[in-house]
């Protein structure tokens, strides 16, 4: 199937959403919170069997991916071999992708699930690239992303012990 933009971007708005919540001065109800991992999920299942036509694309849809899949607890089974496929998906393309905000998304996204220290590496070279320049939310997300990916390497810390 091809590439559906529209519902990646939406992906994508709604893992920022609940990354954020809790983070304003409200409270956080545990209802809210499931009712929108659950729409990442199910967005996230929707989107697993298309492709894009471009490079560009398919990272978009890798990152999207891999985002809501990572943040949800919601899983039908299959969770784990869905992220592993993404992930082949990635890992294939992204040498050959521009460097920008994209690759360095998708480097930071996959980084986070298998901490192969050459991503993290290719991504903070990307990033160490836009300095000089006031960064956009999302180059400032990603980085803060990749700060705290390598801050607390879950699965390394729990493979070690």
């Amino acid at each position: 199937m091809s590439f559906k933009k529209a519902q990646a971007s939406q992906l994508q708005k709604k893992v920022f959403e609940l990354y954020r919540m809790g983070e304003q001065e409200t409270p956080l109800y545990f209802e809210e919170y499931c009712r929108l991992s659950k729409e990442i999920f199910d967005l996230s299942e929707d989107l697993f069997s298309y492709r894009g036509s471009t490079s560009e694309e398919e990272a978009l849809l890798c990152v999207a991916l891999l985002m809501g899949y990572t943040i949800t607890v919601y899983n039908y089974g299959d969770k784990e071999e869905k992220k592993q496929e993404i992930l082949r998906r990635a890992l294939e393309l992204w040498e050959n992708l521009p460097d920008g905000l994209l690759k360095c998304q998708l480097l930071t996204y996959c980084y986070g699930e298998v901490f192969e220290a050459e991503l993290a590496r290719e991504a903070w070279r990307i990033i160490r690239s836009w300095q000089g320049r006031e960064l956009s939310e999302e180059e400032k997300w990603i980085r803060e992303t990749l700060e705290r990916m390598e801050s607390h390497p879950y699965p390394a810390a729990y493979i070690e012990n």
